[in-house]
């Protein structure tokens, strides 16, 4: 482990170099690594453990959507794929990546597998953190470990068929069996972490909510369609409206941002835009900031949470997420994403 320092805080980080994937491997070779859900983190966590040599099995519902998923995706009968509870009962390694809600319905089968020295794997830390409100309370005899990848499972597939990575954090809640550690650290590298760095289950769970509801996800989708709402009422076209809101952000200066950082950007754009940003972007912040903060005290009390866990166990969850998510789709912002996108250079 590394002390980097990050703006000034020194932060433990762990890299590829300090332990390298032979290292992973040799620290796996006895372990079967179950990998339970087949959504969103499941496919990229699981295949990239595989092409990294690690013995991994995938758990799921048979003759489910998920099952099939796996099927296309190389997975085999018998062979690494099989129904939940006989990839639980081969594990020594459960990888929990079940929706949050998923995670509290499958609790009490997952539970009765966790035989002592077994380690059980998040990538979210609401189901301990929240524990009261899931019921998640593993046994004391196994290790409760997390690696929280900073982005969606296609982008972490994506990114390590390109022989690149995507940096994930970590964390132990219970070391039982003194090599917590280095399962953990591991497995992030197996699954294709960039680099490691510290956290808790808190923290992780804290960040992430708040991440997800702002900047990351809600906020965006709101800012879009505030900017895109005010150039339509004043007599903008959509594809206008849709290209200075949307397209120019995404395709052009997001990747300037992640490759120099946003100073350089600042740096390196007209004198206009350059002088309308340094003057604007403080009141943005001060506008939005009393929202984060309402927005980090309802994660911080569970109510975000709570509001999830009820909404997500609703026999009618998905006909009510399948109208919101079509609201968005048939906005008139998102439409005309739709066609610019089929024009741009490469899909022409």
């Amino acid at each position: 482990m590394a002390v980097i320092n990050f703006g000034g805080v020194d932060e433990n980080v762990v890299t590829r170099e300090e332990f390298p994937l032979s290292k992973a491997q040799e620290v796996l070779k006895n372990e079967t690594v179950a990998v339970i859900g087949y959504g969103v983190q499941g496919p990229g966590q699981s295949l990239n453990l595989k092409d990294n040599g690690i013995n991994v099995i995938i758990g799921q519902r048979k003759n489910s959507a998920s099952w099939d998923k796996a099927i296309s995706h190389g997975w085999v009968e018998g062979k690494d794929l099989f129904e939940i509870e006989e990839a639980l009962e081969k594990a020594t390694v459960i990888q929990y990546l079940l929706s949050d809600a998923g995670q509290i319905a499958l609790w009490p089968t997952v539970k009765k597998h966790l035989t002592a020295g077994k380690a059980l794997y998040f990538s979210h830390g609401f189901g301990i953190t929240y524990k009261e409100r899931t019921g998640i309370i593993p046994p004391k005899d196994v290790d409760v470990i997390l690696v929280a990848p900073k982005g969606s499972g296609t982008s972490l597939r994506r990114l390590f068929v390109e022989g690149r990575g995507l940096n994930s954090s970590y964390a132990i809640f219970q070391d039982a069996t003194g090599k917590a550690y280095d399962r953990v650290v591991a497995l992030g590298i197996g699954v294709g972490s960039g680099y490691l760095f510290e956290t808790t289950f808190q923290r992780e769970v804290y960040s992430d909510l708040t991440g997800e509801r702002g900047t990351l996800m809600g906020a965006i989708q709101g800012i879009f369609a505030a900017q895109y709402n005010v150039l339509r009422e004043n007599g903008h076209t959509p594809s206008e409206a849709f290209n200075e809101t949307v397209e120019e952000l995404t395709q052009s200066l997001m990747p300037l941002v992640a490759e120099n950082g946003m100073d350089w950007m600042y740096a390196n754009c007209s004198t206009t835009a350059q002088r309308g940003a340094l003057d604007w972007w403080k009141k943005f912040r001060d506008a939005v900031q009393p929202v984060f903060s309402e927005l980090y005290s309802r994660v911080e009390s569970g109510e975000e949470a709570q509001a999830s866990i009820d909404s997500n166990s609703k026999p009618d969850y998905r006909v009510k997420l399948d109208a919101e998510l079509k609201e968005l789709r048939e906005s008139e912002m998102w439409k005309t994403g739709a066609t610019v996108r089929k024009l741009r250079p490469e899909n022409v």
